[in-house]
């Protein structure tokens, strides 16, 4: 059976979750939770993604996202392939850490409420795995972005976007006052949790008003299969790629024959690959070939040693 298509589009928004392999755990430690989270701002950078909300459970993980540019594919395989390898090197383990594809449920950004819908389902996970004792307020599971939102904008997550959020529950300022107004709503809210039906969420494939889920379909009969999204994917991080090179080769004053006339190891090139590894989701083996930087395993080097000098 062929796989479901990813849809993709500039400034779409999705709840995306994945499961550990077997059901197994994909957090042993706080410190595997940290690592994902400071995998999860690299991939923020490399992106341009912005989060509404995250909940990290034990063998699973929630996250709402926004993409202003189309690259959820290209984003979610540098990111839980970049999670497993750290998890894996860290434990001393090998092999899967997720079980197959994520979900990525497709969020009506056009209309109120929807964004709003699966943001609380995401922070009342703890709720719903009882994880929280009932007289413990909602703010006391760490491993939320919902802590995060009541925080003074400067003590956030730099990646974690609520303006959205805030502005679906009608808080109009960012201020003490309305972060105490968002989190007595929330509470409220999660009072009224049992028997909520969630199915909508669980196993839909999209989230939305009736003229978004056509409109959704219909992109996706025209696009003649997921060869045009992949060709789409590649050619946004190739031109984003290509952006960053123009830029450095213009202020280095260099021409690009210059490239391959310069050394392999020449620090322009070196300052030019960490940009490209910081702010894209191209390998190393991509970024070797287009710098003319010899092989991968030569660049890498280069790489750890300007990642470590002092």
């Amino acid at each position: 059976m062929a796989r479901k298509l990813r849809v993709e589009y500039e400034g779409a928004l999705y709840h995306v979750m994945n499961r550990g392999d077997r059901r197994e755990a994909i957090f042993l430690d706080d410190d595997d939770r940290k690592g994902f989270v400071a995998t999860l701002g690299e991939a923020c950078t490399k992106t341009g993604w912005q989060v509404h909300a995250l909940c990290l459970m034990n063998n699973h993980f929630h996250l709402v996202i926004e993409t202003p540019q189309p690259n959820l594919v290209a984003g979610m395989k540098w990111f839980l392939g970049t999670y497993t390898g750290r998890f894996n090197r860290r434990h001393k383990f090998f092999g899967h850490l997720f079980s197959g594809r994520y979900k990525a449920l497709i969020v009506d950004g056009s209309v109120s409420g929807y964004l709003k819908t699966v943001c609380d389902y995401v922070h009342l996970n703890p709720v719903r795995a009882k994880l929280l004792k009932p007289e413990a307020p909602l703010r006391a599971f760490a491993w939320s972005s919902w802590p995060e939102y009541l925080k003074r904008p400067a003590k956030r997550w730099p990646w974690l976007r609520v303006d959205r959020l805030l502005g679906e529950y009608n808080i109009l300022q960012d201020s003490a006052a309305g972060r105490r107004h968002l989190e007595a709503q929330l509470e409220q809210r999660r009072a009224a949790e049992a028997g909520t039906d969630y199915r909508h969420i669980r196993r839909g494939w999209c989230l939305g008003a009736e003229p978004f889920r056509k409109e959704l379909l219909a992109q996706m009969a025209e696009s003649r299969g997921a060869e045009h999204y992949g060709a789409a994917r590649r050619e946004s991080e190739l031109e984003k790629a290509e952006r960053i090179i123009a830029t450095g080769l213009k202020r280095a004053r260099w021409a690009e024959s210059d490239l391959k006339r310069q050394r392999k190891g020449h620090p322009l090139k070196v300052r030019l690959a960490q940009q490209l590894r910081a702010q894209t989701t191209l390998t190393v083996a991509q970024i070797a070939e287009r710098l003319q930087m010899g092989t991968r395993g030569y660049a890498v080097r280069l790489l750890w040693c300007a990642a470590h000098a002092h």
